[in-house]
């Protein structure tokens, strides 16, 4: 048995650390905002000392926030170790705005902290606590590099991190002892055992494949369709539009908050998920902001890029990226929002029963064979054509108030990465009955994303008023009963 210690990293989640560049960081993030509740100091603000002490005390349930990144030698492939030197306070930052601090400060003191690169010598993670908001609150920004969560696994760290309580508990750290690295030739040494034992594993993989499947041949048959669609989609350049070219290294961030059960109703009024209730929202937005631009979208092939979650249940608790994608072409051109909802539901319904998400799921376990020199190549040739024109990432949350040591979690806001040529994203987290949707968008790119908010509101407003005018026409068609027929009158009594 060897007398260190370390986790490989998947082909997916070292293709975030590839595709990282000085002025496109690959970290995912979010803005909350809590109550000061038991957290407010003697002083009127955060105690920083008491929130540390909170997160020191769980910190052990989450191993990989006290790990560094460590590399293979000549091979360049990444590996998780402990780190010796791991500094809670480093992680966990306390800072203020001006007093009063209002909402268009905080967005751009997290827009200028999210556009800084996490330093890959430590830790890939950090917690800042602004305080000063207005109203008696306090933000939480939180950055976490790519490569370590994914949205459901992030949601994950909150069921440790919060409670759905509002007493707080505030549990005594367990001691750390990092557990021995391995020396660059023990990293070495095993990378090349390793490798040499893939062609068996990969066969292994096979023969469950076909012990398994109830129909071996058709389930091999769906896979290899769902994988050329799923190439002929990707090897496709998305076409130019003006939020699709090289991003500065300078962020701007906004967020917006709908009623999920206003998205529940314009969903059983107009047919489609929840999700194609959002994507509908996004196609009327975009369709908008580019028409305001004078950007012709008639004929347009936008495509979206909606990462979608394999995880199993018996994989939840567990960091790292689980997690496929669809590739979805939007109906710019359809003036009427109700077809519009209508294409949208009818191709993810398409992409469902072709298993879309499955093929991506099949590259990414491909690329866990693929050495780190041609994961780099292929990492560049992305970033120089990519297929897509925007991301859209939709994570469901807990319904019910989550409380930070006491202090109540009002909204959050997630934050997705920009990569070149993508000037926008978009992550949305529903959270006790909020759809909250954070935008992230290039400083140059889009300098009037307030702008772009509003076509989100106009264009979900839009569904709405369809909805309830379907809804309202529904009720007035409806049949009326008619009344049971009385029995006949008795004779009366002589």
């Amino acid at each position: 048995m060897p007398r260190y210690s370390y986790d490989r990293l998947t082909a997916l989640d070292h293709s975030f650390l590839f595709l990282e560049r000085p002025h496109a960081p690959m970290h995912v993030g979010s803005v909350a905002i809590h109550e000061l509740g038991a957290l407010e100091s003697r002083e009127g603000g955060v105690d920083i000392d008491l929130l540390r002490r909170g997160i020191a005390g769980v910190l052990h349930r989450i191993p990989r926030y006290r790990q560094r990144l460590a590399w293979v030698p000549i091979e360049g492939t990444p590996v998780w170790v402990d780190d010796e030197g791991f500094n809670l306070d480093y992680h966990v930052r306390h800072t203020s705005l001006p007093r009063p601090g209002d909402m268009h400060q905080l967005r751009q003191l997290a827009a200028r902290v999210m556009a800084q690169r996490l330093d890959r010598a430590r830790p890939l993670w950090e917690m800042w606590v602004v305080e000063g908001l207005e109203g008696d609150r306090f933000a939480l920004l939180s950055k976490v590099h790519h490569c370590m969560i994914d949205g459901v696994s992030g949601v994950d760290l909150m069921n440790v991190l919060m409670s759905p309580s509002p007493d707080a508990e505030i549990f005594e750290p367990s001691p750390f002892v990092p557990r021995p690295a391995p020396t660059p030739f023990e990293l070495l040494r095993d990378e090349v055992l390793r490798r040499a034992r893939l062609p068996f594993e990969a066969l292994r993989d096979v023969r469950k494949l076909l012990r398994e499947a109830e129909d071996a041949r058709r389930e091999v048959g769906i896979r290899a369709r769902a994988l050329r669609e799923t190439l002929g989609g990707v090897l496709r350049r998305a076409a130019p539009t003006p939020l699709n070219e090289r991003i500065s290294p300078h962020r701007r961030f906004d967020w917006l908050v709908l009623p999920v059960d206003e998205l529940k109703a314009v969903r059983r009024a107009l047919g489609g998920s929840l999700n194609d209730v959002v994507l509908a929202t996004v196609t009327g937005a975009v369709r908008r902001f580019l028409e305001q631009r004078r950007f012709p979208v008639e004929g347009l092939d936008f495509r979206v890029m909606a990462p979608v979650s394999v995880r199993a249940d018996n994989e939840r608790g567990r960091l790292g990226n689980r997690v496929s994608a669809w590739l979805v072409p939007l109906p710019l051109a359809e003036p009427d929002p109700a077809v519009r909802l209508r294409m949208l539901a009818a191709r993810t319904a398409e992409l469902k029963q072709a298993r879309q998400a499955v093929a991506a799921e099949v590259l990414t376990q491909a690329a866990d064979w693929t050495p780190a020199t041609l994961l780099a190549l292929g990492a560049r040739n992305i970033t120089r054509q990519l297929p897509f024109h925007l991301v859209v990432t939709n994570v469901p949350g807990p319904q019910v108030p989550l409380f930070l040591l006491g202090s109540r979690m009002l909204e959050i806001y997630p934050v997705v990465p920009l990569l070149d040529g993508l000037g926008l994203g978009i992550a949305l987290f529903s959270y006790d009955g909020k759809l909250c949707w954070g935008v992230n968008a290039d400083w140059d790119l889009v300098p009037d994303l307030d702008r772009f908010v509003t076509c989100v509101e106009e264009a979900f407003d839009e569904l709405r008023t369809l909805a309830r005018r379907t809804a309202s026409g529904e009720k007035r068609a409806a049949p009326t009963r008619r009344a049971p027929k009385s029995p006949p009158a008795e004779p009366a009594p002589h």
